[in-house]
């Protein structure tokens, strides 16, 4: 049969079912979902109405994430489909969608905040990686420690985002569509939102 987008086969708002005057047409088809997974990157291309190409992402291992509160986004590896508020099933067999809330590598964003503000997150912050993420500063000159200084009155990172630091994984949310872009990326949940979604995901367990 094939999957239509028409609405013709359907029957009216009043409840009267309509005449076929037409068969199907080219321009109301649709395709089969993407169904992207987690793995190494393949990424099919589509070629679509007006001689243009959609990016079909089978699998994707890595994607675009911004911090927003600290205006950065870096690329990190996407680790594993954490809540979907559509489907369970999604979750279940780790497929990469919009919206749905995954986990991703913190290095890259600890990695810049340790050398922007020079100051150790998580775990980090006593022991030996914070006395030589301080003393790498030592070896600054003098403007640049001023501003290093500055930077560190004002820092301040979520408690909740501190704990994910710990763990090395941050919650993350994808807000490109994988099947369209051939593209997962996204932003670092924080404050309400990511509340929001701790109290979803313990409410699923």
């Amino acid at each position: 049969m094939g999957i239509s987008r028409d609405s013709r086969h359907k029957r009216s708002a009043t409840g009267a079912r309509r005449d076929q005057y037409r068969k199907k047409r080219k321009f109301e088809l649709g395709r089969q979902s993407a169904n992207t997974k987690l793995g190494a990157k393949r990424i099919h291309l589509v070629r679509v109405r007006g001689g243009n190409f959609k990016r079909r992402a089978l699998r994707l291992e890595s994607g675009n994430f911004s911090w927003g509160s600290e205006g950065i986004s870096r690329k990190t590896r996407l680790l594993t489909v954490i809540y979907n508020s559509s489907n369970n099933e999604l979750v279940r067999t780790n497929t990469l969608v919009k919206g749905a809330v995954i986990q991703i590598d913190a290095t890259p964003f600890r990695q810049w905040y340790e050398s922007h503000y020079a100051i150790a997150l998580g775990k980090k912050k006593a022991g030996a990686h914070a006395e030589e993420v301080e003393h790498a500063a030592d070896n600054k000159s003098n403007s640049v420690q001023k501003k290093l200084a500055a930077r560190a009155a004002t820092a301040a990172v979520d408690p909740l985002l501190d704990d994910q630091f710990n763990a090395g994984r941050l919650y993350a949310v994808i807000s490109s569509r994988p099947g369209q872009s051939g593209r997962s990326d996204g932003y670092i949940l924080e404050g309400k939102e990511l509340e929001f979604y701790l109290r979803k995901m313990k409410s699923k367990k």
